[in-house]
């Protein structure tokens, strides 16, 4: 028998805290969620590991670390409406919905967002709505949003996105040159972003998140 409880304190004492990320409501929240329930069954056993979980061609389940990290930059308060793009069966939706007022969770995955909801209720998320839809699409319906957080790569930041942050607003993106990712958290002042730095990482790129080819006659 695995013990995860024990799995995922040692998860958050040699990769969250190393890693300077010391909130504590994001500790908690790393603490709390049950990490092992939201990845595919054959990858149970790995849960915990320092490493990205594969989910599906370009999708992941972002390691530990990176999740942390994202999370501590883009500093969320419980009155804030969180867009979490990218969330597989759900993890980073749970963990987010202990941070935040309310998260909407898109994922265009129909069995992945099935299996979302119903994990996220089970697990008494229940400030977590998930929209089943493209990722570069968002949900703009029930934007704007305080905060969008993308659990991916990212080459190009669709349009529609920047246009669902809040003003003064902010988001967490994982910009991926090659085999290299830097993290920006990007702040919406006078309706343009403004990038800076957070720390280096790695991830596939999502679909719909690639570079454009420049149009050419």
């Amino acid at each position: 028998m695995i013990d995860f409880a024990a799995r995922r304190n040692m998860m958050v004492d040699t990769q969250v805290r190393p890693s300077d990320v010391t909130k504590f409501p994001i500790i908690e929240a790393m603490l709390s969620v049950k990490r092992e329930l939201f990845v595919p069954s054959d990858q149970i056993e790995a849960a915990y590991v320092s490493e990205n979980i594969p989910l599906a061609p370009g999708r992941v389940v972002l390691e530990p670390r990176t999740l942390s990290k994202l999370l501590d930059g883009l500093n969320i308060q419980r009155n804030e409406l969180v867009l979490d793009i990218g969330a597989g069966y759900g993890y980073s939706s749970a963990v987010i919905a202990r941070l935040a007022e309310a998260v909407i969770a898109v994922e265009e995955d129909e069995d992945m967002a099935a299996e979302a909801q119903t994990l996220l209720s089970e697990q008494g998320a229940d400030n977590v709505a998930v929209h089943t839809g493209p990722l570069s699409e968002g949900d703009a319906k029930n934007g704007p949003f305080d905060v969008i957080v993308i659990q991916g790569g990212v080459a190009d930041l669709p349009d529609a996105l920047i246009d669902q942050i809040k003003e003064g607003g902010r988001i967490g993106c994982l910009f991926m040159e090659g085999a290299l990712g830097v993290a920006r958290i990007g702040y919406k002042i006078d309706g343009v972003m403004s990038w800076r730095y957070s720390f280096n990482a790695s991830a596939p790129v999502l679909p719909g998140f690639a570079t454009q080819p420049a149009f050419a006659l």
